[in-house]
């Protein structure tokens, strides 16, 4: 199968490996290291090539990725190629059987943090970009390639810049490189989640009155959560996921003596076409009235909404996701769509009403974990698929 691809793509893997290698090589765990090294080394590359790129920045200034831009010699929609080049920490480093930072290729495999998530995925991008540069005269619209950070945070800071630059073409649609070859991600539950405050008068634990704790008021809240009724697969839809409730912190009271007067509780819920943000707003205020109807104190519970992603799937035929499907079966590869549990940058770009697929590459193992590795045989196959992909979008 991958013998029968194009020579191109072959010539390519090793340029790629190299950079990817060198990318490995920056320490760029996010909320850790400084990015500035990473980036650079990506700047250098984009600069030799002549590739026109820039920085972008947050709103307190600091530089929190690369965007490159190629643009067609005739009018057209833009697509984005999008990967990450900050990774999770490394956790214990001494459970490594090799450096987290190393680079190095063993036994077909390129090992150390981020090989899979995703420095592998920002090097073809950068590649492909490399690739179409020379023809974009006879292209339509035109290509912009992400390398952001502060993804592994949460804060996504990196999109959120590409997102709000005013100079940036809007593009159509983004592909996000993360890895996996079965799979292409067109599709993920998305996410309401609350801060919630449970309030009970303080106290001695040896007084002779009964008083009611936080945290006992805080667990009858857990129960009632827990125990909640939440709607399953809805078939008419053609969403393939049911929503999800999670209690996800509980931090409350010290000590031995005294009666806790506060507990902070974190939930989160994974939402769907057909229980969306306000039916989980509704649930979580519902269990709330009832717990301080049943065990009323001075002070309400209190709600706090903290974060909002819309769920979001594509329709195979619904690009980008049918020109990465399309160019995958040319391939010879057999890919299923998919639509993911985790919400991932995906929603964060459906909230911007820009379509959005995710999860095709390279095999791995280790990701966030010990000895991430990402497997290289598949590299042709995958590059040649995302190149082909590209070409289709932009009428090459």
């Amino acid at each position: 199968m991958i013998e029968d691809l194009s020579q191109a793509a072959q010539v390519r893997t090793a340029s790629v490996v190299e950079l990817a290698s060198e990318l490995i090589r920056r320490p760029s765990r996010a909320g850790i290291d400084a990015y500035g090294p990473v980036l650079g080394v990506l700047e250098n590359w984009l600069a030799a090539r002549d590739l026109p790129h820039r920085r972008l920045h947050d709103a307190a200034g600091a530089l929190v990725g690369l965007l490159v831009e190629i643009p067609g010699g005739r009018p057209g929609p833009w697509w984005t190629l999008d990967a990450c080049v900050d990774t999770a920490p490394y956790g214990d480093e001494a459970a490594w059987s090799f450096s987290p930072a190393c680079g190095d290729i063993m036994d077909g495999w390129l090992c150390g943090r981020g090989a899979a998530d995703s420095k592998l995925a920002a090097a073809m991008f950068c590649h492909i970009a490399a690739d179409l540069a020379p023809c974009a005269a006879d292209l339509a619209g035109g290509l912009a390639v992400l390398l952001d950070v502060d993804e592994h945070t949460g804060g996504f800071d990196g999109a959120r810049a590409y997102l709000t630059d005013r100079v940036a073409a809007r593009p159509a649609g983004v592909m996000i490189g993360y890895p996996g070859l079965d799979e292409i991600v067109v599709g993920g539950r998305g996410l309401w989640r609350a801060a919630i405050t449970v309030h009970a008068p303080s106290g001695h634990s040896g007084s002779g009155q009964t008083v009611v704790s936080a945290i006992s008021r805080a667990a009858r809240l857990v129960h009632l959560l827990d125990t909640a009724a939440l709607p399953d697969v809805d078939v008419g839809s053609g969403f393939p996921l049911p929503p999800k409730l999670s209690v996800t912190a509980f931090h409350g009271g010290q000590g031995f003596s005294a009666i806790c007067d506060r507990v902070d509780i974190n939930v989160d819920v994974r939402t769907t076409l057909v229980f969306d943000a306000h039916d989980a707003e509704t649930l979580i205020r519902k269990a709330v009235a009832e717990l301080d109807a049943e065990l009323p104190v001075a002070v309400p519970t209190d709600v706090t909404s903290v974060a909002t992603w819309p769920p979001f799937r594509l329709a195979e035929d619904e690009q980008p996701a049918a020109a990465l499907l399309g160019a995958a079966a040319e391939a010879g590869l057999t890919v299923r769509p998919k639509t993911a549990g985790p919400s991932n940058i995906g929603n964060l770009l459906a909230g911007e009403g820009i379509a959005a697929t995710a999860g095709f590459g390279v095999p791995y193992e280790g990701l966030h974990g010990i000895d991430e590795r990402a497997h290289l045989a598949e590299l042709p196959a995958v590059y040649a698929v995302y190149h082909r992909a590209v070409l289709g979008l932009l009428g090459g």
